[in-house]
């Protein structure tokens, strides 16, 4: 049972997506991708939950058994939700909209059927995904638990390492070390171009490894079937090792980095690190409410300039062309902070900044932590040590 401050929560939740349709002249929305069902039910399940302007949701469940609500109606097969409609004598809509980003081709031309004559204007996956990016009070105090588990669980990965581990060995006890503060485990991603297993721990040479993944870094990885992140390297002394570890303590996902190193590192090192801290400081000074993320990338890119270090910025070998992105249920949400970006920073938005660089022969630096947009500014929700921190 939901509890009567969660019946408030979704209730604003819909007026926010309800809002958004009005916008675009759509009578409802049929969701269906996980996060979603979950941003609009508190729960993931097998099934569509159906949004429409007027009157309430309806959760159409095949999977699992036992969830009750009178507005909860158990299907076998997705044209039943056009009988229930009729026999519930809902509104039939005259324009819909479908998840167009993640729904497979003959599911969304079978849906659009059942909703016939309904016009579907076509995908729905930006609008929800606009409405998500800017989180409600309860979504934000989600946030803040995750990030208070995530900063306590990365104050202990110094005293994890131990001399001549792997980086997969590491990975290893970090990931425990994660799930033993509460972590879920799932790194939950939007998108085809995007998957990956706990988070990612890199090192030396590996970091400068190019991944078909759309994140600031890559890595080998330890097969062609999930190529990126540790490839089982061992951690060498004059090397760094970058922890971007999962956030997910709560359903809703912090994002944070931080740079541990094995013995003495090169000026150059130390360098670009202090740049990225110097990036993320100009950044917390701009970003406001009205501020253009565009903005916020090219004062990235032109403090790397300025710096001398633009070759190693967001990659060496290959480049990210980002420099943050929004968080939340998954860890690639909107807005995100790149150059081409026409989005714009509104009170409430959550996102990770992540100025980092790769050096050659030695690894990644910088820094990443999660941010809170606020009516004044920012409030830095991720706070452990941002030094390079020894492993001996």
């Amino acid at each position: 049972m939901y509890t009567a401050d969660f019946v408030s929560e979704l209730q604003s939740r819909k007026e926010k997506i309800v809002t958004a349709l009005r916008k675009v002249s759509a009578d409802a929305i049929l969701l269906t991708d996980n996060a979603n069902l979950y941003y609009m039910s508190g729960r993931v399940f097998c099934g569509y939950a159906y949004v429409p302007v007027e009157g309430r949701i309806l959760y159409f469940v095949r999977r699992p058994v036992g969830l009750r609500g009178d507005n909860v109606v158990y299907i076998r097969k997705p044209e039943q939700m056009a009988e229930e409609l009729r026999r519930r004598e809902v509104p039939w809509p005259s324009t819909l909209l479908l998840e167009g980003d993640s729904l497979p081709f003959n599911e969304y031309n079978r849906l659009a059927e059942i909703f016939a004559p309904a016009q579907v204007l076509g995908s729905g996956t930006a609008l929800i995904r606009q409405v998500r990016a800017v989180k409600t009070p309860y979504e934000i105090a989600l946030l803040r638990k995750s990030a208070a588990s995530h900063d306590t669980m990365y104050r202990r990965i110094p005293k994890l390492y131990k001399e001549g581990m792997t980086d997969v060995e590491f990975s290893f006890e970090i990931e425990r070390l994660a799930r033993q503060h509460g972590c879920l485990g799932i790194f939950r991603t939007f998108g085809r171009s995007m998957e990956i297993f706990m988070g990612n721990v890199l090192s030396g040479e590996n970091a400068d490894t190019p991944s078909p993944y759309d994140f600031a870094m890559g890595g080998a990885g330890l097969d062609n079937s999930l190529p990126v992140g540790a490839n089982g390297s061992v951690i060498r002394r004059g090397e760094t090792v970058m922890v971007d570890m999962n956030g997910n303590f709560t359903g809703y996902m912090t994002d944070l980095s931080r740079v541990f190193s094995l013995g003495q590192l090169p000026a150059e090192a130390h360098h670009a690190h202090q740049v990225s801290l110097s990036i993320q400081q100009a950044i917390q000074r701009m970003a406001r409410p009205g501020v253009a993320t565009a903005e916020l990338y090219a004062k990235a890119a032109e403090t790397a300039e300025a710096e001398g270090v633009s070759d190693f910025f967001m990659g060496h070998r290959q480049k990210a062309h980002f420099v943050g992105h929004g968080i939340g249920i998954e860890v690639n949400e909107l807005p995100v902070l790149a150059l081409r970006s026409k989005e714009v920073l509104e009170e409430g938005m959550v996102f990770a900044l992540e100025p980092k660089f790769v050096i050659p022969s030695v690894g990644p630096v910088g820094i990443e932590n999660t941010f809170l947009v606020t009516a004044e500014g920012v409030e830095k929700l991720t706070t452990c040590d941002e030094a390079i921190l020894p492993l001996d």
